[in-house]
């Protein structure tokens, strides 16, 4: 036997295992992708995508491969109609017709162009976990065995799964009550019908543009049996049974039969295995939602597992996988669990789906409904960034950041700053951390800047990433020598991953430290600290970015309102950000010919997560200081910031913009 050792082995080379060797492979692992078929299929099985899935396809430049594809039509929710255009701001909101061997050959192109590995013609029979790697034995083609050494497996081989088998994952869930044949005909000619009920089941027919007819039939009275394949003879039967009509003259392209079984893995993560796709989730692939919520899981899981990989984030990341992804699975099956009793029930159905109906006749229901099937809902799935992987590490979903706040923001996929690539300091908590949320929340992808904590900067990247947007996290300790230069080499290295290029559209210099000690008893070494950080850290990062800015970029400077008011405790720190704003006024000048705009945002008492802000008492005090009656909240700063980062300010520079309140008007 031969030992082939990879960072990661994806068993499965379907979509979402193609999908996720891209992501890995986009963020430097070594993959090595195993598929027990000797060629792609044939089969033209799933056909739609969804408007979130568009979206990841698009970030990553995988839709202009496709064709674009062509609109698939208005859609459906249980077989009543329902225009998923409805379904929000999204440029893909609707659904697209993009069969799976178009698909797949497209994601196998990509993924083999960024390095990816495939190997046909191996089956997975055996799988041995050890403390630091995964052991597999696979069948080769010739009969042969090869035994693979990984530091990770990832199952994305179906709806029969031999690594959730071999590694024993629990697959609870119910199993097929009711049947659905599907069928892909040539030389026939057939009316359409968008589930047309009949007296002994449901029918559905629609021609495509290649002239073959796909039909699927249930019959109301029809046990589902163990075979995946059905005769034709047997689907002749059904529809016969079912319309009346005789297709047997039409000619068999694809067969197949589905089944309304509801299964889910009750861990997507066992130690160094993980599943995606129809391996972690079963269930009837009405609307193409399997499709899509498979291509999620992978989208999320490759930036994951690559950032981990590189050491950009910690083991407790990777269980972020199953928090949000989870969810994500219970949510959309439950849906589709729903629309199979309103599409395959009998006419003890037929109240329910009178109500519906009548719903649906509201705006509001029909958009909650295409948001949910389309994943553009606020609890729908999360995916990661565009191009390449990137870091999470929030401790599941809708976790709240340090600034304690609750809500859930989905990002706008066409927000005002798409296609620009930002930078923000310090951003593992806080202001930056609000601050790089804000920003990912209109479209740009985000370098989540942290000087040590890892985890920290994993948790921001992962709220980012719950909404939908892109991030990836960066190192360097600034105030050290060769820091600059440190954190530009991590940058550039990730952004050429992702864009192609170096590009650097948004500098935020955010990263600071306070002293809070009386004068008389700040050192010299403690001075030289707040300097070197605060505001020797933030010039030469300006300097360097002129190299990654283009013209008309943004410069943004946090400061203080401490350069206003006096907090003896503070007159180090207050001096360091004086020094901020003087550097806005001169640089705002140097570079306006450029259509670069630089400008200060003060912020005054803002809740950054500290112990203070835990004591009501406290709080209460500082709230006084503000017209407002309140203290801040960081994302009060952020949205100042997203403010200055974007077009509309392009009339302002050399600005220092007071975002504390109304805590300076005395």
């Amino acid at each position: 036997m031969v030992t082939l050792d990879t960072d990661v082995l994806v068993v499965g080379a379907g979509p979402v295992g193609l999908l996720l060797a891209g992501e890995l492979r986009a963020g430097g692992a070594r993959v090595t992708v195993l598929e027990r078929l000797t060629e792609p299929t044939t089969e033209s099985r799933a056909s739609i995508l969804h408007a979130r899935t568009m979206e990841l396809l698009h970030a990553r430049g995988l839709v202009e491969r496709l064709g674009p594809p062509p609109d698939a039509g208005p859609g459906h929710f249980g077989g009543i109609p329902l225009d998923l255009a409805e379904a929000g701001d999204s440029p893909y909101a609707g659904q697209w017709k993009a069969p799976q061997t178009r698909l797949e050959a497209v994601l196998a192109k990509w993924a083999a162009g960024l390095g990816a590995e495939v190997r046909r013609g191996h089956t997975v029979t055996a799988l041995v976990e050890a403390p630091d790697r995964v052991h597999v034995v696979a069948t080769t083609p010739t009969g042969g065995r090869l035994r693979l050494g990984a530091a990770f497996v990832v199952g994305c081989d179906g709806e029969e799964s031999a690594v959730r088998r071999l590694a024993g994952f629990a697959f609870p869930g119910a199993g097929p009550t009711k049947e659905l044949l599907r069928a892909d005909l040539a030389g026939v000619e057939l009316r359409e019908r968008r589930f047309e009920r009949h007296a002994d089941g449901v029918a559905n027919a629609r021609r495509g543009p290649d002239g073959v007819t796909r039909i699927m039939v249930h019959a109301f009275d029809r046990v589902p049996g163990d075979a995946k394949t059905p005769s034709f003879e047997e689907v002749c039967a059904v529809w016969a049974q079912v319309t009346g009509e005789d297709i047997s003259g039409a000619e068999p392209v694809w067969l197949n039969a589905f089944h309304n079984a509801r299964r889910q893995a009750a861990r997507y993560r066992i130690g160094r295995v993980f599943l995606a796709g129809d391996a972690a989730h079963v269930q009837l692939p009405v609307g193409g939602q399997a499709l899509n919520l498979g291509l999620q899981d992978a989208a999320d899981l490759g930036g994951k597992l690559a950032a981990h990989l590189a050491g950009r984030a910690g083991e407790e990341l990777l269980d972020t996988y199953h928090a949000v992804r989870h969810p994500v699975g219970a949510r959309v099956l439950g849906n589709i669990e729903a629309q199979a009793q309103l599409l395959f029930g009998g006419p003890e159905l037929d109240g329910v789906r009178t109500v519906l109906r009548e719903l649906l006749g509201l705006a509001p229901a029909r958009r909650h409904l295409a948001a949910m099937i389309s994943g553009l809902d606020g609890g729908g799935p999360a995916v990661t960034g565009a191009g390449g992987p990137v870091v999470h590490g929030a401790p599941g979903p809708g976790a709240p950041g340090p600034n304690r706040q609750h809500t859930t923001h989905r990002r706008n996929p066409m927000g005002k700053l798409t296609g620009k690539t930002a930078l923000v300091t310090g951003s593992s908590r806080g202001i930056g951390r609000a601050t790089a949320i804000r920003l990912a929340r209109e479209g740009a992808l985000v370098a989540v800047h942290c000087s040590a904590n890892r985890a920290a900067a994993g948790e921001t990247v992962a709220a980012i990433e719950k909404e939908g947007g892109r991030a990836f996290a960066v190192l360097a300790e600034l105030g050290a020598p060769g820091d600059v230069h440190e954190l530009f080499l991590a940058l550039e290295r990730e952004l050429k991953e992702r864009t192609g290029a170096t590009t650097l559209d948004i500098l935020v210099n955010n990263a600071g430290v306070m002293g809070g000690v009386a004068p008389e008893e700040l050192t010299p070494e403690a001075f030289d600290r707040l300097f070197a950080v605060n505001a020797k850290a933030p010039y030469f990062l300006v300097q360097r970015a002129l190299r990654n800015l283009p013209d008309g970029g943004r410069i943004i400077n946090i400061s203080s309102g401490l350069t206003r008011v006096a907090n003896p405790q503070e007159v180090a720190y207050a001096m360091t950000k004086g020094a901020i704003d003087q550097l806005t006024l001169h640089f705002a000048k140097h570079l306006g010919p450029r259509g670069i705009t630089v400008n200060s945002v003060g912020p005054g008492i803002t809740d950054n997560g500290s112990p203070v802000f835990d004591d009501p008492q406290a709080v209460a005090a500082m709230a006084n200081y503000s017209v407002f009656g309140r203290v801040g909240e960081t994302r009060d700063v952020a949205d100042v910031v997203a403010f200055l980062a974007g077009d509309d300010s392009r009339w302002i520079t050399g600005s220092y913009l007071d975002a504390s309140g109304g805590t300076l008007l005395g």
